[in-house]
């Protein structure tokens, strides 16, 4: 049968769960394409607020990976916005001309984040907090300046806030209303997560109104004035101030609007049956809802009705509130206020942090307010939606589920007092028995493996202490917090903390020799594991362990990188980006003798010679007589700069000589992964040393130095390391800590990506609270490379196969000749 086609616009968390949905159960009935307007797959909005604290990384954060999209052959179009949509041929188009024909169409575009009509709302620095831009955009300022002022004091507004404060800003919230958090806490709750927050070091200014945003001659931000006529200084403006549903596409294609896209009990709007809405931009029954639960039961109803199944209804939602706000635990639902007609019973211990608030009205619960322990929050949840009367339990209702003695709970944790009916996850309609079930069928022992099944805890994650308790409740002793360990391949079950250990503790040199000793299960090993025990080996024993170039990647082994058409790319080392007129008309004879047939100025400032055949690698390194032979290597690439004091009327330090320095110093440097340096002369950053492994600003007092940087598929910002007077403290400093990356970086593992494995707390301790141990590091380092040979020069002493540069002759030209 021809599949039917789905196009969906929006590549959201809620669009993404009805095609999840629709897939469990109706695979083959659609061609499915989706739209995404950001580059990313589907990722978790939730967590945005860790990646901005530097908690978590866009990868941890990735709820459907692209492998994901292409395993359930969905064409994603990521990147590119929808324009229109031709309800009349049934066709989308995106700005870029990318068309998909469709039978239903799934609109799913989210909201919008609402900007203060204020003057100054356009000025540089002036930004919203809804996306990984967003987000990636305030790191980024983090790193260059001091203040920041957010205007929101909501669960966004304050997770921004918290983030931009652990990234080392002064950072205030203004709020409008007479306490935080209005829609979700009382008013004394809501004075207690203030004093709280204050006492982390944020500051507040509540019932101001902002007036307008001041900017300073270069167009950037400077201050946020307020109606009083005070003022505060800000070079960065965050609005948090709440959204709006995004309707612009659906208004265009004639769909009726109010309050978002208007739709049915089934989910398809109003107006055309074939067209769907879920999310935060569709208004059910007047309700455009923002939370993730009922998101996902709209999911579910229009996911039936795609399938054809037609049986499921949306009828609105019941909501609570679950959130940890950094790190203080709150809950709230139902009419939460009170009023006429209701009664409070009420508890309090400001000391301790607790604050609980039970609503009571005709002998049952509805509503509840709890800061600080929020462990009872879903039992009242469950009072609150089943209307069930408490006159029994009232005198307890106060001490939670577990202190119901004649229930015979006493003394049990929350997971062994729960019924299996009972919800466990709000977000995603998670029960108990749910959980249970797939611990035991599948043989579940970690809340990874738990979250991977049944996705509970994998949204807000505010249920996760009570996903944990449930495994330790069912599967008992075999239950793990962490991660099942990781092999290094499928050669051996030892990780690469255990090979690293192990080559460190038992003074393993060889190849051959470690496979033995860890009783590899393959005797060879493959092409996974025979470079990483090779690097681990050279790493931990310089000058003892031999290189084996047969357990090195292509292109470390033709030291050049291999084209797709089989030739071969060159890149003369310029130490700094530095050349010279003798060095440009050599390659320049170089690319008219060899033919080579393309050259190009690559993103790190050097000259790349593209398409030279792999029989004449040797002779073009010997006429150009400048040295690259490790620059394909997992080493040190190039150390970016920009022109410096010397030059630039705005630069501080001289960078080109500091960038020469270090890429002098470090250039035969092998490593887990490549590595990239930069250095930039002044604050406005032309080197872009921030996206490096290891990043230098020239400042007026000296130097800057950033680590674990990363401009690759997933630009990461580095984390500020360190301040230095000299540049001989910035090649100690950067060495040290490029030392300790190589002495205990996994294979393959980029420095982001160890600084978030170890933490930055770590590195600091190991080389800015350990003098001695840092110039250990540096002369460890000093002493790995010193006499470290080139592989374009010193053939014979780097073990360069010569043999891999000499053309073989065909049989035809062999009779040809």
């Amino acid at each position: 049968m021809k599949k039917m086609k789905l196009v969906m616009i929006g590549n959201g968390m809620a669009g993404v769960r009805t095609i999840e949905e629709l897939l469990k159960i109706a695979p083959e009935l659609y061609d499915i394409a989706v739209f995404g307007a950001e580059p990313h797959p589907n990722y978790n909005r939730i967590l945005l607020s860790p990646v901005l604290a530097g908690e978590q990384t866009l990868d941890e954060i990735v709820l459907n990976s692209w492998d994901w999209y292409a395993q359930n052959r969905i064409r994603l179009h990521a990147g590119r916005k929808v324009v229109q949509i031709d309800r009349v041929r049934r066709i989308v188009r995106a700005a870029d001309g990318t068309e998909e024909a469709y039978d239903r169409l799934l609109l799913a575009t989210g909201s919008n984040p609402f900007i203060l009509p204020v003057p100054g709302k356009d000025l540089e620095g002036v930004i919203a907090y809804r996306d990984i831009a967003d987000t990636n955009a305030m790191i980024e300022a983090a790193q260059k300046y001091r203040k920041a002022v957010v205007i929101g004091g909501g669960l966004l507004g304050l997770e921004a806030a918290n983030g931009l404060m652990k990234r080392g800003m002064d950072v205030s919230v203004v709020h409008v209303m007479p306490w935080l958090m209005e829609r979700q806490l009382d008013d004394v709750a809501g004075r207690l997560l203030q004093k709280s927050l204050e006492e982390r070091g944020l500051k507040f200014l509540i019932g101001a109104h902002t007036r307008e945003l001041v900017g300073r001659p270069d167009g950037r931000v400077k201050a946020i004035r307020f109606q009083d006529g005070s003022q505060a200084d800000a070079d960065l403006v965050v609005m948090a101030v709440g959204i709006r549903p995004n309707t612009e596409l659906a208004e265009q294609s004639g769909l009726h609007c109010q309050r978002g896209i208007v739709v049915h009990d089934t989910m398809q709007t109003v107006t055309d049956a074939r067209i769907y809405s879920v999310g935060e931009c569709a208004a059910h029954r007047g309700i455009a809802y923002g939370l993730v639960a009922p998101l996902f039961e709209q999911a579910k109803v229009a996911a039936n009705h795609l399938a054809q199944f037609g049986i499921g209804r949306y009828t609105g939602s019941l909501t609570s509130t679950k959130l940890k706000v950094t790190g203080i635990d709150l809950f709230s639902a139902g009419d939460f206020m009170g009023g006429e007609g209701t009664e409070e019973i009420v508890m309090s211990d400001p000391t301790a942090g607790v604050y609980k608030k039970l609503v009571i009205r005709q002998d049952k619960l509805v509503g509840a307010c709890l800061y600080g322990d929020t462990v009872d929050g879903s039992w009242y949840f469950k009072l609150l939606r089943e209307g069930r009367r408490i006159a029994d339990i009232r005198d307890k209702l106060m001490f939670g589920e577990s202190n119901l003695g004649d229930a015979g709970h006493q003394g049990q944790n929350k997971a062994a007092s729960m019924a299996d009916a009972d919800e466990v996850c709000g977000c995603n309609g998670v029960t108990k028995g749910a959980i249970c079930r797939s611990i035991k069928e599948k043989g579940l022992f970690t809340l990874d493996e738990v979250r991977r099944h049944t996705k509970a805890s994998a949204s807000c994650g505010s249920c996760t202490g009570l996903v944990e308790q449930i495994i330790m409740f069912t599967a008992g002793g075999d239950y793990s917090a962490a991660p099942k360990k990781k092999a290094l391949c499928g050669c051996t079950e030892h990780s690469h903390q255990e090979v690293r250990d192990a080559i460190r503790n038992n003074r393993l040199l060889t190849i051959a020799g470690t496979m033995a000793f860890m009783e590899w299960r393959t005797p060879n090993g493959c092409a996974s594991c025979r470079p990483a025990l090779n690097y681990y080996l050279l790493s931990t024993w310089p000058k003892e362990a031999r290189d084996d170039p047969q357990s090195r990647y292509i292109n470390e082994r033709s030291h050049a990188n291999i084209q797709k058409d089989g030739t071969y790319s060159v890149i003369p080392r310029m130490w700094g980006g530095e050349t010279t007129a003798s060095e440009l008309r050599r390659i320049a004879d170089v690319v008219d003798k060899y033919r080579i047939p393309t050259v190009k100025v690559t993103g790190g400032q050097r000259i790349d010679l593209l398409g030279v055949k792999k029989e004449d690698l040797r002779k073009v390194w010997q006429d150009l007589g400048m040295p690259s032979g490790h620059a394909y290597a997992k080493a040190l690439r190039t150390v970016k700069t920009c022109v410096g004091s010397e030059w630039c009327r705005f630069g501080t330090q001289d960078s080109t000589q500091m960038g020469k320095d270090l890429e002098r110093a470090l250039w035969r440097m092998y490593a887990p992964h490549k590595v990239k340096l930069a250095v930039s002369g002044c604050p406005r950053n032309c080197a872009e040393s921030g996206i490096k492994d290891v990043g230098v600003i020239g400042v007026d007092s000296g130097w800057e130095i950033t680590i674990g940087g990363n401009g690759g598929i997933k630009t990461e910002a580095g984390q500020f390391f360190c301040k230095v007077k000299t540049g001989a403290e910035v090649l100690e400093y950067s060495g040290a800590f490029l030392q300790l990356y190589r002495e205990e970086g996994w294979y393959l593992e980029r420095t982001v990506h160890y600084l978030q494995r170890v933490g930055l707390e770590y590195v600091r301790k190991k080389i800015l609270d350990d003098p001695e141990g840092r110039k250990a590091l540096w002369e460890r380092l000093q002493f790995a490379l010193d006499g470290e040979p080139d592989p374009w020069f010193e053939q014979d002493k780097a073990a360069v196969d010569i043999r891999q540069f000499t053309r073989l002759q065909t049989e035809e030209e062999g009779q040809t000749a």
